[in-house]
């Protein structure tokens, strides 16, 4: 049985979307499967470098065609911006493999703050590379530095006629080894502070760019690079001053939410691997499939990835509605990285502890699965990194409500001007939201549902009666910990909201609020056990802790879903 709530190639046809994108996520759906899984892993074994997948992007217009804002389009109709096609792109990737994924998000990242720039000339060269099938690449993070950019060594020393002259090295650069574009962020050396701050244009072939490794063992190729006395010519500055600062955090807003779809396409492929050979392998005279743990472990996995799913669904309609008077994506994006990606990790997790040995054989996509999972919690910000973001909005989503207009189902061909006009990334915590219990609300009925709406309620108590106390706003640990219950609950919203929207089946809601439940109730443990936890807050946790409702014939509703996913795709040898 085909579930319609997984991607499945076989029968995948985005019909939604128009004629060019369809035509272009069925061919490279296509691409994969023609070209086979005993491909597909020898390639990944081998670290080849992904010339023949760049090189069909190019022949099929993929790239240029999805990444291409209209602004930049000359009229071309197909060419925008459009993130409901890209999650679609970054899903179909993931599925077959990170490294495909890599090489196009990395390109999406270098193509930030060249859209951001008012420089026309770098914006049409920039255009043309794409329609030439070229890759881009995002110099930002340094070796010593990381990410930290109010630490950038790469130096730009003016060279009298408006441009400059810049030394410095990059590292953790993706496609650095191919890309003909490097959006490269450094300071000049004659202005102190953020006016000193530039973005560039480079080009990985320049013989002032010296490409030094590729620090990772991994067809995925992040390079360390060194500019030698490169010339940055006026026509290829980007960005300068505070605006450089904005364009980097911009760009990354726009690229962490690839990561979530990415994560979703992985889990899926493993999930059809793990159920099949689960059904298939017989222990002690049963299937796997008959022992309960194993039935509850398979449910789980499958509830959560579909929870992944309807999440990062309507996470993507509130990322296409933002502008200047709703900034509302500020949170549900760094959601989608973190909590979506973490999600990723259970799902695969999970499914591991049922294949057991059978998740390291060299044949299996499973294998690379596992590995790769573990990566994109990690990527454009670590997990503590995203929850201290996304912990800046709590007490205006809980407590302070405001009044929307309700944002649809966005999946029409329309171009996201607004990502790359997003403006100063500062004012996080003056942003407001809808009320969250309006999607609790709808679901009242359903008892977990119920459940773990005592338990936000609960939260909201915390925040007004036993919030952290300005000694305990420095302590991290203690604040991560409160983050995590925050995010189970911004991720309990968007999932009712995409559900009512898609009329999702009650049973399989039902069945996932039960796992947040657990979820909740580890959370509140984990902070009643925290070393500089009140008393007070020590009560609050013990009394969040709340048992899911069991109901077996639910359960057993839904386990039968997960079991008929066994042999329903296995791909092309």
């Amino acid at each position: 049985m085909t579930d319609p709530l997984l991607f499945n190639p076989h029968t995948y046809d985005p019909a939604h979307f128009d004629p060019e994108t369809r035509r272009l996520l069925r061919a490279t759906v296509d691409w994969f499967e023609q070209r086979g899984k005993r491909r597909l892993i020898e390639d990944y074994r081998s670290r080849a470098w992904l010339a023949d997948f760049l090189a069909f992007s190019a022949k099929e217009g993929l790239f240029a065609t999805f990444l291409t804002p209209a602004s930049a389009a000359a009229g071309q109709a197909d060419k925008r911006w459009d993130t409901a096609r890209i999650a679609a792109l970054n899903e179909i990737l993931g599925f077959y493999g990170l490294d495909y994924w890599y090489a196009w998000q990395v390109t999406i990242l270098g193509l930030g703050p060249v859209w951001q720039s008012d420089n026309a000339v770098a914006r049409d060269r920039a255009a043309e590379l794409l329609t030439e099938g070229e890759v881009f690449a995002f110099g930002l993070s340094e070796k010593t530095h990381g990410a930290d950019i109010y630490s950038t060594d790469m130096l730009l020393v003016p060279d009298g006629d408006g441009g400059f002259v810049a030394t410095g090295s990059k590292y953790y650069i993706g496609n650095g080894n191919a890309a003909g574009l490097v959006s490269v962020f450094g300071r000049r050396t004659d202005v102190e502070g953020p006016d000193g701050y530039v973005f560039f244009a480079a080009d990985s072939r320049h013989p002032a760019y010296h490409l030094v490794q590729n620090v990772v063992d991994s067809s995925k190729y992040v390079s360390e690079f060194r500019l030698a006395g490169y010339p940055v010519a006026a026509d290829a500055v980007l960005h300068t001053g505070r605006a450089a600062f904005d364009a980097a955090l911009n760009t990354v807003n726009v690229g962490k939410f690839n990561l979530c779809t990415a994560s979703i396409g992985i889990c899926e492929h493993a999930m059809y691997e793990a159920v099949t050979h689960a059904q298939n392998r017989i222990l002690y005279g049963r299937p796997v499939t008959a022992f309960p743990h194993v039935r509850r472990e398979l449910t789980d996995a499958y509830v959560r990835l579909v929870g992944m799913k309807l999440f990062s669904d309507r996470a993507a309609d509130y990322f296409r509605s933002a502008g200047p008077d709703d900034r509302r994506y500020l949170l549900f994006n760094p959601m989608t990285k973190m909590k979506v990606t973490t999600e990723g990790e259970k799902v695969v997790d999970l499914m591991w502890d049922v294949i057991a040995a059978k998740g390291f054989e060299k044949d299996t996509y499973f294998a690379q699965a596992a590995t790769e999972i573990r990566s994109l919690p990690k990527l454009e910000g670590t997990v503590h990194v995203n929850l201290a973001l996304i912990l800046k909005f709590m007490r205006n989503h809980l407590l302070n409500p405001a009044e929307y207009a309700p944002v649809p189902t966005r999946l029409e061909a329309a171009d996201d001007a607004f990502l790359f006009r997003q403006g100063p990334a500062r004012g996080l915590g003056a942003i407001r939201f809808h009320d969250w219990r309006t999607a609790f609300d709808a679901y009242a009925h359903l008892p977990n549902v119920g459940r773990f709406r005592e338990q936000a309620d609960a939260l909201c108590a915390f925040v007004t009666t036993a919030a952290p106390d300005e000694e305990q706003s420095r302590d991290l640990d203690l604040l991560l910990a409160v983050g995590q219950l925050f995010a189970l609950v911004v991720h309990g919203q968007l999932i009712l909201e995409q559900a009512g929207l898609t009329d999702c089946e009650e049973d399989v809601l039902d069945e996932l609020f039960a796992v947040l439940v657990r979820d909740f109730s580890s959370h509140a443990v984990e902070l009643h056990g925290k070393d500089s936890a009140t008393t007070e807050q020590q009560h609050w946790a013990l009394g969040a802790v709340r048992r899911p409702v069991v109901d077996e014939a639910r359960s057993a509703r839904v386990w039968e879903r997960v079991e008929a996913l066994a042999g329903t795709y296995e791909m092309a040898p």
